[in-house]
């Protein structure tokens, strides 16, 4: 039995020891921590959760009382002006997802009210994979080859139709050179393709690191086999991309967007799939879930996925990880890897 120093003692180091909320719901909390990592949560700091999975803005603030740290995710609610003022005690958010724009006000990361982390390199390498995969799919068609054959079609006629094209021989267009991008630029140069970037943002000495041209937007499109959209939605780069861009595109040129839909003309980019030119890998739409009457669903040369690129098992567990050792770094000490600074905020999704 323990005694009563003892079970002071106890009281005395729960006290001292810092207070992180948990701010995820049920759902989410399953999808990004795994068992090891809550241990280690745990065993440098003091945990506080929603009571039976109830995370609501009326939830909030009782969750947040005396917390140093909060970690957040999907469907975590906003933590507001108010919930900062009224929690002093608040450094850190460690968000276990991507954008932070509906999470925290900026001003409070401007001031140096609030530091906050995410884990957006994780979703940016499964988007760069998807990426590639929707590449590949295009330029050599392994499922188009699988449907032939198993429907019986010759076998010669079948290869010819369907030769492909070699990713080292052809020019890829990158807009946007942000997380996402360079992953994305490392891969499709791993293969020797000639890579084109457009983005205001990068000099000439990063794009000679990167082993990239820098080039405007439309000459970009005009020149491109591959065009892959990584740019944020800012008013700058809204509907960037409209007829006049999409009129610039190769025949059997691969556009996709696994980035965000408003940076496209969503009735261009329809009237232009439409002409049969080029195909479209689209993970984006205005309106998600995408309506079942969409247009989109029903052009062939449309290749749709549902919002998925950034989404992968071990994406989950990875975001989970970095939030949990971003929060101990923080609470020891250590520097942050993947805080969100000031300077990030005007360029960020």
């Amino acid at each position: 039995m323990q005694t009563v120093d003892a079970a002071r003692a106890d009281d005395q180091r729960r006290v001292a020891e810092p207070t992180v909320a948990l701010l995820l719901t049920p759902e989410v909390r399953a999808m990004m921590l795994s068992p090891e990592a809550e241990e280690r949560l745990r065993s440098f700091a003091r945990v506080v959760e929603p009571e039976g999975g109830q995370l609501t803005p009326e939830t909030m603030p009782a969750l947040l009382q005396g917390a140093q740290v909060a970690l957040t995710g999907w469907k975590t609610p906003p933590i507001t002006e108010e919930l900062l003022a009224a929690h002093p005690d608040l450094q850190l958010v460690a968000h276990s997802a991507g954008s932070i724009r509906q999470l925290v006000p900026a001003d409070a990361i401007e001031r140096g009210r609030l530091r906050v982390s995410h884990a957006a390199i994780c979703i940016a390498e499964a988007v760069a994979e998807f990426v590639l995969a929707q590449t590949f799919m295009h330029l050599r068609r392994p499922h188009l080859q699988d449907e032939a054959m198993k429907a019986g079609q010759e076998w010669f006629t079948i290869r010819k139709t369907m030769l492909g094209r070699l990713l080292g021989n052809l020019t890829v267009g990158i807009v946007g050179a942000g997380y996402v991008g360079r992953l994305v630029i490392g891969l499709f140069r791993a293969f020797r393709a000639r890579v084109l970037v457009a983005d205001p943002f990068l000099s000439e000495q990063r794009a000679k690191e990167l082993g990239v041209e820098i080039a405007s937007l439309d000459e970009l499109m005009r020149q491109s086999d591959v065009v892959s959209l990584h740019a944020p939605v800012l008013p700058e780069t809204r509907h960037m991309i409209g007829a006049a861009q999409l009129d610039l595109l190769r025949d059997g040129a691969l556009f996709i967007n696994t980035a965000r839909s408003p940076l496209v003309d969503q009735e261009a980019l329809l009237a232009a799939l439409r002409t049969g030119r080029f195909t479209a890998a689209l993970d984006v739409f205005d309106t998600e879930p995408l309506p079942g009457d969409s247009p989109f669903r029903s052009v062939p040369n449309a290749i749709l996925s549902p919002h998925s690129a950034g989404h992968t098992s071990d994406t989950y567990r990875r975001q989970g990880d970095v939030a949990v050792e971003e929060t101990g770094r923080f609470l020891s000490g250590s520097a942050l890897r993947h805080e969100v600074t000031r300077a990030m905020l005007s360029t960020m999704a």
